[in-house]
C-alpha cells in the first residue's frame, strides 16, 4: 500500500474573517505572502474514486489544499487499511480542516460550501434555485448511485471464479436482477436527468453550482459502465462541458488516474 501526500490548490490569503482568492500567477512572486496564515484543507484521497469530486471543488474554490493519496488493493479493489486511522469506516473522501474531520461526498460539499463559498457555487437560501440544489447534492448517492452499485456487484458475481455448474444459475440471476431491476431504474433515472437539463442549463438552474460537481461521479459511472449513451444526449453533453472546465482538469493533474473522466 502507497500513501503519499502532497500540496496542491490556489492560494489564498485571509482578510477578516472572509477568504480573499489571489489568482495563482500573482501570488508566486510574492515574496512576503505569509503561508502560515493559510488554511491548509487536507483530502484523503483514494484513487479512483468519489473523492475527485472534492478536488474539484477546492480547485472552483480556489483554496489551499494538500492530498494525502491511498491506493487500491490491486486484488480486491478496496482502500487500504490506512484510511481507519482517518475516519472509523476506512472510506474516501474524508478532509480534515484543523481539529474537523468531515466524510462523505455531499456532507462535506455542503461544510467547504457554507465554509469557503462566496455565494457562486450555491443559490441564496430561501431560493427554488437553493431547493434543487440541495435536491441533487443528494440525489446523487441517494438515488442514482443505488442501481449502478447493484448493477457492478451483478456484473461482479456473473464473471466471478466458480465452479462450472454454478456458473450458469450465477449468471442467470445476475441477468434476472438486472433485467427487473437495475435497468428499469436506471433507464428512469436516465429520462429524469435529461429531462431536467432539458430545461436548466445546470442541475440547480441557470448557474453551475457545486450540485453540478456532487451529479458527476454518478453520471461519469453510467456513462463508463452503465449503458449511458447517445439516447441521452443531453447528459453526455453535460459531461463534454464539466469536463471542459479548468478547475476540474486542475482537479485531475492533482489527483492522478481517473478513469471516470474518460469519454
Amino acid at each position: 500500500m502507497r500513501v503519499q501526500t502532497v500540496e496542491l490548490g490556489l492560494r489564498a490569503v485571509l482578510g477578516g474573517s472572509k477568504l480573499q482568492r489571489t489568482p495563482r500567477a500573482d501570488l508566486d512572486d510574492n515574496a512576503g505572502f505569509a503561508r502560515d496564515r493559510l488554511p491548509m484543507i487536507a483530502v484523503h484521497h483514494l484513487n479512483n474514486s468519489r473523492s475527485q469530486r472534492v478536488l474539484w471543488l477546492l480547485e472552483e474554490l480556489g483554496i489551499p489544499y494538500k492530498i494525502r493519496k491511498y491506493e487500491r488493493d490491486p486484488r480486491t479493489m478496496l482502500a487500504p487499511p490506512a484510511l481507519t486511522e482517518v475516519h472509523p469506516l476506512g472510506k474516501s473522501p474524508v478532509i480534515t480542516d484543523g481539529d474537523i474531520t468531515v466524510a462523505e461526498s455531499g456532507a462535506i460539499i455542503e461544510y467547504l460550501v457554507e465554509r469557503y463559498d462566496d455565494g457562486r457555487l450555491a443559490p441564496p437560501i430561501g431560493t427554488p434555485e437553493r431547493l434543487r440544489w440541495r435536491y441533487w447534492l443528494h440525489f446523487a448517492e441517494g438515488s442514482a448511485m443505488t442501481p449502478l452499485l447493484i448493477k457492478l456487484i451483478c456484473d461482479q458475481v456473473a464473471k466471478a471464479p466458480m465452479p462450472f455448474f454454478a456458473r450458469p444459475v450465477a449468471r442467470a440471476i445476475s441477468a434476472r436482477v438486472q433485467a427487473m431491476t437495475v435497468e428499469p431504474n436506471l433507464k428512469r433515472q436516465w429520462d429524469f436527468m435529461e429531462s431536467e437539463l432539458t430545461q436548466y442549463k445546470w442541475f440547480a438552474g441557470g448557474e453551475f453550482s457545486a450540485a453540478d460537481i456532487q451529479m458527476s461521479f454518478p453520471i461519469e459511472a453510467a456513462a463508463q459502465r452503465g449503458g449511458l449513451d447517445a439516447n441521452w444526449p443531453k447528459l453526455l453533453h453535460y459531461l463534454k462541458r464539466i469536463h471542459a472546465r479548468p478547475a476540474y482538469k486542475r482537479a485531475l493533474k492533482a489527483g492522478g488516474p481517473y478513469s471516470f473522466a474518460e469519454e
